[in-house]
């Protein structure tokens, strides 16, 4: 039986004349990560998306990539025939007959694409689902809250039979909202921002702050981990990973205790604009929720912004911990990101931090330090590590 995927669009079809944009980022992206999975073909018609594997290529595989494309709201998995009654029922009987058996009630639900089909939806639901209790007489047909639903799809040149969809990603194509860079740390926040900002079209880049030897390679490796999970929703992304101890150990020794993680944000920020500019990416991200820690307070975070000429995005920036946590958990980083490695923001930590800076205050202990010497220095010595 010839089985194929069915990929559905969500907001894409909302576009206006630019959708075909949109729509091209989307057959890129399928036709290159479905390369990795086998051998694969992918057509469009109608807004909706068809992934097909050569002779006896399983489509499980390309299941599990499609799952994984920002763009696709749903996926059904379906059997394709000829468009007539007798193969559609035919159809539907072998291919969901395990389920039908099982079920006590069920219907038939059409979706009649091809208005020269001499039957409505309606017309067909009845047929096919006649048919189908003749075949299946203790499953009983039932219009509202059935067991199981038996889908029929009536396209231009065949018919499709599924059962229920399955979720897809969600969002829009990489690519077609900008590029983003990431402030990669190791913890749980910033990886699921990456995530959603992924999901809303943007082409990921990270920038981890490295402190060798108060943080170690373990510490590193799990960022690396951390870019390589986002890979399977966002692809390729290049990681900028900054020397950054020189940098800490300058504000610990000249600067007073209390201010020095919102002098080290400043820094962070600076530096990530300059790998930014230089590679090109249109905006920074960060995974910062208010009030979470000492630096994520409107007056501290009003600080760091002082410092960059680019857009500043934090997507979880109104979430609670338990709400990261869930996209962490659909995003696959979760676990990764509660591995014990320290990453730097624990490096120097003050007993007392400031919660509510004053900008001149900042400014004061931060011309302490030869700021944009430290800045080259720093942007000199990036390690580019591209993953996927």
């Amino acid at each position: 039986m010839r089985e194929i995927l069915l990929l559905k669009c969500g907001e894409l079809v909302l576009k206006g004349l630019n959708r075909y944009k949109f729509e091209e980022r989307l057959v890129k992206t399928l036709r290159y990560r479905l390369q990795k999975a086998g051998n694969y073909t992918v057509t469009g018609r109608q807004s909706v998306y068809c992934v097909e594997g050569a002779d006896g290529v399983p489509i499980e595989p390309a299941l599990d990539v499609c799952a994984r494309v920002f763009g696709i709201v749903n996926i059904c998995r379906a059997a394709v025939c000829e468009k007539t009654l007798d193969s559609i029922t035919e159809t539907a009987a072998a291919y969901l007959g395990a389920e039908l058996s099982r079920a006590k009630t069920f219907r038939v639900s059409t979706r009649r694409s091809d208005k020269h089909f001499p039957l409505t939806s309606p017309e067909i639901d009845r047929e096919v689902g006649g048919r189908l209790n003749d075949l299946y007489p203790d499953c009983r047909a039932q219009m509202h809250d059935p067991e199981l639903t038996v889908h029929v799809e009536v396209r231009d040149r065949w018919a499709f039979v599924h059962a229920a969809p399955l979720p897809g990603a969600g969002g829009v194509p990489t690519g077609t909202g900008g590029r983003g860079l990431l402030l990669l740390s190791g913890g749980i926040d910033s990886p699921a921002a990456g995530w959603m900002m992924g999901k809303r079209g943007m082409e990921l880049g990270a920038v981890h702050f490295f402190s060798y030897p108060y943080t170690s390679e373990d510490a590193k490796q799990k960022v690396l981990t951390l870019a390589q999970e986002l890979t399977a929703w966002c692809g390729r992304i290049p990681v900028y990973v900054v020397p950054f101890t020189h940098i800490q150990t300058e504000i610990r020794d000249k600067c007073f205790e209390d201010y020095f993680t919102l002098v080290m944000r400043r820094m962070m920020m600076r530096i990530s604009e300059a790998v930014a500019r230089q590679e090109g990416y249109d905006a920074l991200l960060t995974g910062e929720s208010l009030g979470q820690v000492a630096s994520q307070t409107v007056e501290a975070i009003g600080t760091t912004d002082a410092v960059c000429g680019i857009p500043v995005l934090r997507p979880v920036i109104g979430m609670d911990k338990e709400e990261i946590v869930r996209i962490a958990r659909r995003a696959g980083t979760f676990e990764t990101s509660i591995l014990p490695y320290e990453d730097c923001c624990t490096v120097f930590t003050p007993r007392h931090p400031q919660t509510k800076p004053r900008l001149f205050q900042v400014e004061r202990e931060e011309a302490k330090l030869a700021v944009q010497a430290l800045v080259d220095e720093a942007v000199a010595g990036v390690e580019r590590i591209v993953i996927g």
